[in-house]
């Protein structure tokens, strides 16, 4: 009788922790949709000028910053009640690393969309990289939470390679604004403002890469910068 009574404790304790990570998986996809959401707003009230989506964006902010302290605690209270190991241990220990790059990413995103308040969206789609830009950022963010949780580390390897993308894209914004200033200084405020665009969407796709590399580590054990 106590054996079997044990076998169902056990059972009943094994299928909370399946919970508790399902939970998480499924707390890391919303997030994910947040942050993926927030991007596409900003985006899209740049180019349009549209105040009204700018400040959609900008409100996102405050529902990222609590999804990462509930994902946080989900973390903290499966490695402190459930005490996971091996690939299990991983995944937590990514995902607690990882939800601090997303809340960064909506950051960046509440910052392009401060500055779509108030820039001229012509200025704006004459940089074609900056959608170029936009587009791979966003591509990497999507892709780097569905590797998480796919544990897909061929995807987390696509992410990595896809930032080269989007570096050359603010070279190449950089050396159009140099030149831009050289001919017209009296649009130096909106070409610092642009500057300061593409820098944001760069490092969104700097976090992306973040991510993905934390989703290698989760599955192989490694990380490629030999962090913990």
């Amino acid at each position: 009788m106590n054996v079997i009574n044990g076998k169902r404790g056990w059972t009943k304790m094994r299928d909370k922790y399946m919970k508790q990570l399902e939970n998480l998986n499924n707390n890391m996809i919303e997030m994910g949709a947040m942050i993926e959401k927030s991007i596409e707003n900003a985006i899209s009230a740049l180019v349009r000028q549209d105040v009204e989506t700018a400040k959609k964006a900008i409100e996102y902010d405050a529902e990222i910053d609590e999804m990462e302290k509930n994902i946080e605690n989900m973390c903290m209270k499966i490695l402190l009640s459930q005490q996971p190991v091996a690939s299990d241990l991983r995944t937590v220990s990514s995902a607690l690393k990882m939800v601090t790059d997303m809340e960064r990413i909506g950051d960046q995103a509440q910052d392009i969309a401060d500055i779509a308040i108030n820039i001229n969206s012509e200025e704006i789609n004459d940089h074609v990289h900056i959608r170029n830009m936009s587009e791979t950022a966003l591509s990497m963010v999507s892709k780097s939470i569905d590797a998480f949780v796919k544990k897909d580390v061929s995807t987390a390897e696509e992410v990595i390679k896809m930032d080269d993308i989007v570096d050359e894209g603010f070279d190449k914004i950089k050396e159009e604004l140099i030149q831009a200033v050289r001919e017209d200084s009296k649009k130096s405020e909106e070409y610092i403002d642009i500057l300061m665009i593409a820098k944001y969407i760069e490092r969104i796709g700097d976090h992306a890469v973040n991510i993905a590399e934390w989703v290698e580590y989760s599955v192989t054990g490694t990380h490629r910068k030999g962090e913990l």
